[in-house]
């Protein structure tokens, strides 16, 4: 039973399986969000904290990989999706190829329907007990900036920063060696999952145009974290450290 209640997204068509199972985890002191389709999960998603979600791919106005997609890409601006979600998929086409097809795109398990409700259970206490471990390190600390890579959110002074899954992505690897300069072709293939020594890569703004929405954004806080060092790449830096210049001096 989980010791906490543990908010769970189960998202299945048909209504009598999802009631059943739902019904069972909710006996086991997990709170349920129900949806039957990608519309309503998607909404579900977007206002609500969610734990685990547990996905059907037979869904009726599409496959359960988008749901996928829409996780693991952070949803909209400001919306409550984590893209480090831990997602299940459960369908009755459960071959070795669809299940290497769904475990490419990002899924943490892929269970054959219709399954037994104790299995889905151990699957769910597991991604549970993997999820506590990662929250332990999940907070990073660069002075007054806090960033929690689990929850994908991030602080200064305490007061709450709106980003996109792409800026809160280059912020969260920057933050996890501060000071240190990153190359320019290293977080494109890091953060955007470009090919290592791309030509493109080398070409677009892409890289660019995030760094500064993302220093824009944290400097509205009164200082400049992220730094654009000429030729190389960024970094950022703990604005309380002596001999940093002052925000006024940096260049967008």
């Amino acid at each position: 039973m989980s010791s906490e209640a543990d908010t769970i997204l189960l998202v299945e068509a048909d209504r009598g399986a999802r009631a059943s199972v739902a019904s069972q985890l909710t006996a086991d002191g997990y709170e349920v969000l129900e949806a039957g389709s990608l519309g309503s999960a998607r909404r579900l998603l977007t206002d609500n904290f969610v734990d685990v979600a547990v996905v059907d791919r037979a869904l009726p106005d599409g496959d359960g990989l988008e749901l996928l997609s829409f996780v693991r890409d952070g949803g909209p601006i400001g919306a409550r999706v984590e893209a480090d979600l831990p997602v299940i998929l459960t369908s009755d086409r459960a071959s070795s190829m669809d299940r290497v097809r769904g475990l490419e795109r990002g899924c943490d398990d892929y269970m054959s329907s219709p399954y037994h409700y104790y299995e889905l259970r151990a699957r769910i206490c597991a991604l549970m007990r993997r999820r506590a471990r990662l929250a332990a390190g999940a907070r990073l600390r660069v002075g007054p900036l806090e960033v929690n890579s689990l929850a994908r959110q991030a602080w200064v002074d305490g007061r709450p920063v709106v980003l996109s899954s792409k800026e809160f992505s280059l912020l969260q690897t920057l933050a996890r060696e501060p000071t240190r300069v990153f190359g320019r072709d290293e977080l494109m293939v890091s953060v955007w999952g470009w090919a290592a020594n791309s030509a493109a890569a080398s070409r677009t703004r892409t890289l660019d145009q995030h760094a500064s929405r993302l220093r824009r954004k944290l400097s509205e806080h009164g200082a400049n974290y992220v730094i654009n060092v000429w030729g190389v790449g960024y970094k950022l830096v703990d604005v309380t450290a002596p001999g940093l210049p002052a925000l006024a001096a940096v260049s967008a």
